[in-house]
């Protein structure tokens, strides 16, 4: 892949992933009660209006605030720096790989957004298929970190495994 053509593909993801979450977060707090509860899909995807204070299903929300500031904002921009640096220096990283990342920074950048324009993320869907699979409440931004994540995973199965040597190559060394 170009080199320029890779940066495109890196900015136009991470530009994308904070759009889409930043358009949907928008549209539930203008149309969507605080605190709601509306089926989507019966009772398996569930719509809500949520300000979550903290992290991952409301981690850290009971911090003190300068904690909170480290912990919620400053540590993660520097992690978010660090990734965004290494995808753009590393030139062998492999599509998926790329991709993979490029959602977790925007999804993570889009998180920050919120915690620093609103001091909270807004969180709204819910998904619960009888037990057997149930979510807390979340958002788009997690939804791409989420696809990130299953992006480097899959990235990292499908790496070459290196080659076993040949019986014959075994004798004849």
């Amino acid at each position: 892949m170009k080199n320029n053509n890779r940066t495109l593909l890196i900015s136009l993801l991470i530009v994308f992933n904070i759009i889409l979450d930043q358009v949907s977060k928008y549209w539930v707090r203008l149309h969507v009660a605080k605190g709601s509860n509306t089926e989507i899909f019966g009772d398996y995807l569930t719509l809500h209006n949520v300000e979550n204070t903290g992290a991952f299903l409301g981690l850290g929300s009971d911090f003190n605030p300068i904690l909170k500031i480290i912990l919620l904002n400053v540590l993660p921009v520097i992690v978010l720096t660090l990734v965004l640096i290494h995808i753009f220096r590393d030139k062998n990283l492999d599509r998926f790989s790329l991709v993979g990342f490029a959602c977790i920074i925007g999804g993570g950048i889009a998180n920050i957004y919120d915690r620093i324009a609103y001091g909270q993320v807004t969180d709204f869907l819910h998904i619960d298929l009888g037990g057997v699979f149930r979510t807390g409440i979340f958002n788009l931004a997690d939804v791409s970190v989420m696809v990130g994540m299953g992006c480097l995973i899959v990235g990292n199965f499908k790496k070459k495994k290196p080659e076993k040597p040949k019986k014959e190559e075994i004798i004849n060394a």
